[in-house]
C-alpha cells in the first residue's frame, strides 16, 4: 500500500485538475467522482505504478483518461444510460455575474459537449491543462500529429459554433 501522506499530497495537488478533466470527459458529476476515486484507489493498491514517474500530473491524467474511457465504454452498452448522458449538461464553468458572459459560458459548455470525445479530450488537455501535443500524445497513447489534428478540428468546430454568439455579444 502507498503511504497515506504521499497519496494525500498527490490528491491535494492534482485532484481539482483531474476532476475538471474527468467532468469534461464523462459529462456527469457522479461518474466524475467515481472515476476520481478509482484513480486514487488504484494508486493505493498499486503504489509501484508511481515508481519512476517523472510527470505526476501527466501520469494521473493518463490514468484518469483510461479509467474514464473504460467507464464510458461500459455505459455505452446500456442504451438508456447513453441517452441520459447525451442529455445531461454538467456545469464546467463557475457562474458569471454578467448575463452576456453567463450566456457565452453556457454556449461554450454546449459546444464542448457536442465535440466528439477524442477532440473534447485533446481540447481540454491543451486549454485547461496547458499540455503540449507531445504530452497529450503520451497521456492518450497516440501520435503527436494526431493530437494536434484533433485539437485543430475541435477548435474549428468550437469557432464555427460560437462565432455567431460572439459576434452578437461584441460591444
Amino acid at each position: 500500500m502507498a503511504e497515506p501522506a504521499d497519496l494525500a499530497a498527490l490528491y491535494d495537488a492534482h485532484a481539482p485538475a483531474l476532476h475538471a478533466y474527468l467532468l469534461n470527459l464523462t459529462r456527469s458529476e457522479a461518474d466524475t467522482r467515481d472515476a476520481l476515486q478509482e484513480v486514487f484507489v488504484k494508486l493505493a493498491r498499486q503504489p509501484q505504478l508511481l515508481a519512476n514517474v517523472r510527470d505526476p500530473r501527466g501520469f494521473l491524467l493518463r490514468l484518469a483518461h483510461n479509467l474514464a474511457i473504460d467507464l464510458i465504454r461500459r455505459q455505452s452498452t446500456r442504451q438508456r444510460r447513453h441517452e441520459q448522458l447525451a442529455e445531461e449538461s454538467a456545469a464546467l464553468f463557475a457562474a458569471a455575474g454578467d448575463p452576456d458572459e453567463a450566456l457565452f459560458r453556457r454556449a461554450l459548455e454546449e459546444a464542448l459537449s457536442e465535440l466528439p470525445l477524442e477532440q473534447r479530450t485533446v481540447v481540454h488537455l491543451k486549454l485547461w491543462e496547458g499540455r503540449t501535443f507531445e504530452e497529450i500524445a503520451q497521456i492518450l497513447d497516440l501520435p503527436p500529429n494526431t493530437a494536434a489534428s484533433r485539437y485543430r478540428y475541435g477548435l474549428d468546430k468550437l469557432r464555427a459554433r460560437l462565432r455567431p454568439l460572439h459576434d452578437e455579444l461584441k460591444p
